[in-house]
């Protein structure tokens, strides 16, 4: 084994030591092996039967029995939780393949149980969450980006349509705010544009419209 593979394999190891998981299966052989065998690894793992109403602070990986529970109510525990899920089966049919979509698991692991093949599963299971959380990270920020640049464009809009700026002036004004104040430029663009709704929503009149109409002294 060469340093990057032994740094590798102890990284794993380090991980599977910090995982803190809950079961939630029957107290039968399956679970007390399963049980048993992570706890082997290094692993912190509590043991829930029947499934808990809330879950407990600081699990990060749940393994649950699909047979054996309702999984309108897991789907509903697991709402609002950041843990990766582990869905142990006894069948391969629809309704459990069904299941496993509803609880969106991470990894599988069917029974009968074996001592080999669980390490796997485990690990696998709480890689594809890892990956999962920073994909959907990414996701986040590009869609935070996309409604900036729709809300600069709006502010730009406003600027053009009521104070007959052009484009690049109307940008180069909202650049030179948002630097004045150290904020984001999304966030003056979203100034303008609320306030210009404020007013259109109260009826006032539009600045071009006021120059227009007002007035000669």
């Amino acid at each position: 084994m060469n340093d990057s593979q032994g740094r590798g394999a102890r990284r794993i190891l380090d991980e599977l030591r910090r995982a803190r998981a809950l079961l939630i299966h029957p107290q039968d052989e399956d679970g007390q092996l399963l049980g048993a065998h992570l706890k082997r690894l290094g692993c912190a793992v509590g043991h829930a039967w029947p499934p808990p109403l809330v879950l407990p602070d600081g699990i990060d990986t749940i393994l649950v029995g699909v047979d054996e529970v309702a999984v309108g109510d897991m789907v509903q525990l697991l709402e609002g939780h950041d843990v990766a899920v582990i869905a142990i089966v006894t069948y391969e049919s629809p309704t459990t393949l069904k299941s496993i979509y509803d609880l969106n698991a991470h990894g599988v692991m069917s029974k009968p149980l074996r001592p080999l093949g669980i390490l796997t599963q485990f690990t696998l299971a709480r890689y594809r969450h890892r990956t999962e959380g920073r994909l959907n990270g990414k996701i986040r920020k590009l869609e935070d980006t996309l409604k900036g640049r729709r809300m600069v464009d709006r502010a730009i809009r406003v600027l053009m349509d009521e104070q007959g700026m052009a484009e690049d002036a109307a940008y180069r004004l909202l650049r030179d705010q948002a630097t004045a104040e150290r904020i984001p430029l999304s966030a003056i663009a979203e100034e303008i544009v609320t306030a210009y709704e404020t007013m259109a929503r109260l009826g006032l009149r539009r600045g071009a419209e006021v120059k227009a109409g007002a007035p000669k002294e």
